[in-house]
């Protein structure tokens, strides 16, 4: 029962202690700029239908290559597309992949990483070797050579990502719970009687997820590129759906002469990028006191 008190009272301690550092994150410049970026950006794709009068897949050949003009301020494509309206609506399309497609590989890898760590012995050997056969491989290529022979599409994204992400969260996890379950806090849970489970999803997770938090941030970025790159190769989001890879594909045979449909699409995904990583730096500061210089 003692070591039971002294577990609860530690593991609250450490959250206490983690509470106090996420305070002042309005002082940390690199995390408020990120998120201004990424909030910004989110805004503009969530009121892209109020922000455009024009539908993004509408074809008016005879509107096709205008310049940017009153009527269109970014001008249209080869199709007689409004290039504004597309840039926007496929913001949306890039942002809720790049975001939802983090869940899955968050959370499998996370519970994975934690078991392998906490258990080691043959659980750690078999879950391991599985992560080092995809490490054996470029990430990111493998994610496109997966969609290309799921099939182009939303669904088949989300699953390459799903089967190819999880390992680097496994990885992460796995260190900090290995090093977790040495502490005190852990030891006195163990003796005052709490099961394996209880201790590692009540004392171990909280203190450890903050890294794979962190991770996630950076991981969009990944996530996004993968879908602009499949976008780029006609494997990604199944057209007339507008989409920041597409667009750029689309657009890079007129480059010489309408720069900007394709300059765009890629200035939007700079921009995303450096929010993100600006928000995963301040974020990788604010957890870790002991990076602060």
């Amino acid at each position: 029962m003692t070591g039971f008190i002294l577990a609860r009272r530690s593991s609250r301690g450490r959250a206490r202690a983690s509470a106090r550092r996420l305070k002042p994150w309005y002082r940390n410049g690199s995390l408020v700029f990120g998120l201004s970026i990424i909030t910004g950006m989110i805004l503009l794709a969530v009121l892209a239908p109020v922000l455009t009068p024009y539908d993004p897949i509408q074809q008016n050949l005879t509107q096709a290559l205008q310049p940017p003009g009153s009527s269109h301020w970014l001008g249209t494509d080869k199709l007689g597309r409004d290039v504004l309206s597309r840039l926007l609506h496929a913001a949306r399309v890039d942002l809720r992949i790049g975001f939802l497609a983090v869940l899955i590989p968050f959370v499998v890898g996370s519970i994975l990483g934690a078991i392998s760590g906490y258990f080691g012995g043959w659980v750690d050997i078999i879950i391991m070797r599985v992560v080092d056969v995809f490490f054996a491989f470029p990430l990111y290529v493998l994610v496109i050579a997966l969609v290309f022979v799921l099939g182009s599409g939303e669904s088949s994204i989300y699953l390459a990502i799903a089967l190819v992400s999880w390992v680097s969260y496994c990885k992460i996890v796995r260190g900090e719970v290995i090093v977790a379950r040495r502490q005190e806090y852990v030891q006195a849970a163990r003796l005052g009687g709490l099961s394996h489970w209880r201790t590692l999803g009540r004392h171990i997770g909280p203190n450890v997820i903050s890294q794979a938090i962190t991770y996630a941030m950076s991981d969009i970025i990944l996530d996004i590129m993968v879908i602009v790159t499949l976008g780029y190769l006609g494997l990604g989001i199944t057209p007339p759906t507008p989409e920041w890879g597409s667009m750029i594909s689309d657009a890079q045979e007129f480059i010489t002469t309408q720069w900007w449909m394709a300059v765009l699409p890629g200035v939007a995904v700079v921009i995303t990028g450096i929010g993100l990583s600006l928000a995963a730096d301040g974020l990788t500061d604010l957890l870790s006191p002991e990076r602060r210089k």
